[in-house]
């Protein structure tokens, strides 16, 4: 931690000097208020927003002709935003499609990929992961006719927040057909070293596929160079899509070609979709993992937020995420180490996504007196404050006025007056 004093015209002056503060002008913000939520779901951007309405005039004007007429077609949507998406995570454009959610393309992917046999029976996830990551891994073992409390094995965290590499790696045996985890651990923000772990599955003949939820969007990644078999993602936490905002897929073009666990009409090879043959011919691209009539209005945001992505260059995001969650850090270790408060994300850039995790037992209701003070945190039961300061939208300054309103309000007891438990969502 730094043991500079951090004045609001230190943070002031970082803001000067800050390439990528024209962004925050594209969103949609209000005034004295600050959301540090972007990792459960991102603001509205202009960009987004225009997008979506051509895709809506496109239908007004074109009707069904949209698919193939609009001035961006329907059809091909999934497809473009695909080739859009793949150099954020160092993917091969027919490397990447748009589809699905999280859990549809996982249990897509896992279907695909997952084929026991005689020595290879077993998934190797985490305790730590997120539920429906856990729910289609042990749904897909149950579909191959076995148990999943004897196939699913998960690593186990030392601490309740973080994994260790080497219990992984610990885990990975001759019985393991797949191994699946989280790039960022959406409780504590911990980044997994991917390329390591990808290597050291490969090497003992298993399968590597990685849930990008909470890393996508914040930071770069490498994953064909990496070698990465497949993984999947949401778009409306960094990317900006919008609530319930489609997904996305990457497989490996090692693997591509393959018939998909779970074939759908948007499997087909564009040129053969419309000639309605009862014997699927799959795309050679990852648009074979689709399923399917492609969600166009939840697909289109993605047009528009991409393209700032392409503007703003991953790496100058990422740079100046670690920016901002090591302000938030020095803050939080500055203002308020008095008042219980535990960082339980690493604080190594490199083993860090881009949010900042807190441990307090009064957790629930100091969210829900930030929330009263203007400030939108993120509460994980049992006791996790998340706060996300967003590269694209959030200032230097708004991360040095959060953590004051947070020092303020525990001064005052702020928080006494709310029940400590989540509400229906946290």
């Amino acid at each position: 931690m730094t043991k500079e004093k951090i004045t609001r015209e230190t943070v002031q002056e970082m803001d000067q000097n800050d390439t990528l503060r024209a962004f925050r002008s594209e969103f949609y913000t209000k005034d004295n208020h600050y959301y540090m939520d972007g990792n459960s779901l991102g603001l509205l951007s202009k960009r987004a927003e225009d997008a979506v309405l051509t895709s809506l005039k496109d239908w007004k004007e074109h009707a069904i002709d949209g698919w193939t007429e609009g001035k961006e077609p329907w059809f091909y949507m999934s497809e473009k935003i695909g080739e859009k998406t793949a150099p954020l995570i160092g993917a091969k454009p027919h490397e990447v499609i748009n589809t699905g959610s999280i859990t549809a393309n996982l249990h897509q992917l896992i279907a695909t990929f997952y084929q026991p046999d005689k020595s290879r029976t077993k998934i190797v996830a985490d305790t730590l992961n997120f539920p429906s990551d856990i729910y289609a891994l042990q749904s897909q073992i149950e579909q191959k006719g076995l148990k999943h409390e004897e196939e699913l094995i998960r690593v186990e965290s030392q601490d309740g927040y973080t994994l260790d590499e080497d219990d992984i790696i610990a885990q990975m045996d001759e019985q393991t057909a797949v191994l699946l985890l989280p790039s960022v651990l959406y409780r504590s923000g911990q980044l997994l070293d991917m390329k390591r772990l990808t290597n050291e599955a490969h090497q003992r003949g298993i399968l590597v596929g990685f849930d990008l939820a909470h890393s996508i969007g914040a930071l770069p990644h490498q994953l064909h160079d990496w070698c990465v078999d497949f993984a999947v993602w949401c778009t409306y936490k960094y990317l900006n899509s919008g609530p319930g905002g489609v997904g996305g897929l990457y497989v490996h073009e090692k693997h591509l070609g393959q018939k998909p666990g779970l074939a759908g009409w948007f499997s087909s090879k564009k040129e053969k979709q419309f000639d309605m043959e009862h014997t699927l011919t799959p795309a050679e691209t990852a648009s074979a993992f689709q399923m399917g009539t492609p969600h166009i209005l939840s697909s289109a945001p993605l047009l528009g937020s991409l393209d700032m992505f392409h503007e703003a260059g991953v790496e100058a995001v990422r740079s100046k995420s670690l920016q901002l969650t090591r302000l938030l850090m020095n803050l939080i270790h500055q203002e308020l180490s008095d008042f219980g408060f535990q960082i339980v994300n690493p604080l190594e850039d490199e083993r860090r996504g881009g949010h900042i995790s807190l441990v307090h037992p009064e957790a629930a209701s100091i969210c829900k007196a930030l929330k009263m003070e203007g400030v939108t945190p993120d509460y994980r039961s049992p006791n996790v404050i998340r706060l996300a300061p967003i590269a694209l939208y959030i200032s230097f300054e708004d991360v040095y006025d959060v953590v004051l309103i947070l020092k303020k309000l525990m001064e005052e007891e702020k928080h006494k007056q709310f029940k400590n438990e989540r509400g229906i969502i946290a």
